[in-house]
């Protein structure tokens, strides 16, 4: 995945979810931290979709223990030719935790694979100007820079379209997200103002994080919105 435009990824712990995101999603998204088998799941993989792994730390929000197996598997991960990005914590990369995120990410392109890095606030969402200096801090890093906060007002929601915004017209890659109900419509506004990645599950019953559409009305939102653009 090169993220030169808007790639959606359906999100779930399970590849069996494929065939059925087809029609709607450019890759798929395996969380291998709540995933059964997830290196057993790519060995068999035949799907036609690209995939994007994530393997989330329990601090970050995930259910991956910081441990240096953790960032094992999803060196292996990377070595499948499925395998075309991989999620990184912005904050493993800047030395958070005990082990060496920097090693992944060098594998990662070394098998070519892209680098997307993530930063979470699921509290609230910070000013503009934090939202920025974290995403220039995850493009020094990644090939993408993510972050996905808390909205609690509209207010929130103009601050990370606004950062969004004044990156992606700068040249950097950015994909950017507010949860919850406030900032549930971000996800379908936000390519508008130049995010690169999307999350949605198949099944809204399976989301992986608040707010998330499913996969069918997302793809639907965005295509309308951009018709209209």
């Amino acid at each position: 995945m090169d993220f030169t435009s808007f790639t959606l990824l359906a999100a779930g712990a399970d590849l069996s979810i494929e065939p059925a995101a087809r029609g709607d999603a450019d890759g798929v998204e395996l969380r291998m931290d709540f995933a059964d088998d997830p290196l057993g799941q790519l060995d068999a993989y035949d799907g036609e979709l690209p995939v994007l792994v994530t393997n989330r730390v329990e601090w970050e929000g995930g259910e991956a223990a910081d441990a240096a197996g953790r960032l094992d598997a999803l060196e292996r991960a990377v070595e499948y030719d499925a395998v075309t990005a991989v999620d990184l914590e912005l904050a493993a990369l800047e030395g958070e935790g005990d082990h060496d995120a920097a090693r992944v990410a060098d594998h990662a392109r070394a098998n070519g694979a892209s680098v997307v890095v993530s930063t979470h606030d699921f509290e609230a969402t910070p000013d503009r100007a934090a939202i920025v200096d974290r995403l220039e801090r995850a493009c020094e890093h990644g090939d993408v820079g993510k972050m996905a906060s808390t909205a609690h007002t509209p207010d929130d929601v103009l601050a990370m379209l606004g950062a969004t915004r004044e990156l992606s017209a700068d040249g950097q890659r950015v994909a950017t997200m507010c949860m919850g109900e406030a900032g549930r419509h971000s996800r379908a506004v936000a390519p508008l103002y130049g995010s690169r990645i999307g999350y949605a599950p198949v099944d809204p019953a399976e989301a992986t994080a608040p707010g998330q559409y499913d996969l069918a009305t997302l793809r639907s939102l965005v295509e309308q919105l951009e018709s209209e653009d």
